[in-house]
């Protein structure tokens, strides 16, 4: 017992030492002699010091924050966009071995697929389609990712940044256009008009007494407010029947 405990502490202290924890996020990726030999679930694994060693990869979902990237839209506008990437690492071992620092590399690819991508759109396209250049932009790092074992599963633009000359531009370009399509309206209801006048005027014309009829009714509701002056015009066929029953008066007479 005596020549035991003595060996038993230091084995149980270099047991202890060996021991590396994969939390349940992680996965353990595993050299032997600078060899890659295993990946390490989570758990408690046996890590052999000197001989071995293992570099734990975080499998969580991560975002990326792209900051503002100045790019050039096809009709040669200057913009600033801006991006959210979320990706998440599907295999450690191509994720260490693969490349050096994932993370940098992610970013510095976003960076660059922004800037390309903008470039193959115009700047009403990019305004109105922001889900179809976000997802041209992932499609494209995804590419490269899948081969680092990373995949890119969403691409968010956070903001399209305009300069102030060219938003006071495309504001007198709107305003244009409200004051277009005001005058085209204008212009349809005057023909609009126009034409049931005209059409009410022949009505008028080919219907016996209905101008008479008409005349009555104006009469009737100018009339309705006593505080009204009204001037009575005589329509000319009146006039006309007048001048008849003269002329026959006159012939009577004589």
């Amino acid at each position: 017992m005596e020549l035991f405990f003595p060996i038993a502490i230091p084995v149980v202290i270099l047991l202890l030492a060996c021991i590396r924890e994969v939390k349940q996020y992680e996965r353990g990726v595993k050299f032997t002699l600078g060899k890659f030999s295993s990946m390490a679930d989570p758990g408690w694994r046996l890590v052999i010091p000197i001989f071995q060693k293992m570099i734990k990869v975080d499998i969580r979902v991560k975002a990326v924050d792209v900051p503002d990237q100045e790019a050039i839209t096809e009709d040669n506008i200057s913009v600033a966009i801006n991006a959210v990437i979320y990706y998440k690492i599907v295999d450690a071992g191509k994720a260490v071995i693969e490349v050096e620092n994932f993370y940098y590399a992610v970013m510095q690819l976003a960076q660059t697929t922004m800037r390309n991508t903008v470039g193959e759109f115009t700047l009403d396209k990019l305004l109105k389609s922001r889900a179809e250049v976000a997802k041209q932009i992932e499609q494209s790092v995804e590419q490269t990712t899948a081969q680092w074992g990373i995949d890119v599963s969403s691409v968010e633009l956070k903001d399209v940044v305009l300069s102030a000359e060219l938003k006071r531009t495309m504001a007198k370009v709107a305003e244009a256009e409200r004051e277009r399509k005001a005058v085209i309206i204008q212009a349809e209801g005057e023909v609009i008009a126009s034409e049931n006048i005209s059409k009410a005027a022949r009505t008028l014309a080919e219907a016996p007494g209905a101008l008479h009829l008409r005349t009555l009714q104006s009469i009737n509701d100018i009339s309705s407010d006593q505080s009204n002056t009204t001037i009575w015009m005589v329509p000319i066929e009146v006039l006309r029947a007048v001048e008849k029953i003269s002329d026959k008066l006159d012939k009577i007479g004589k």
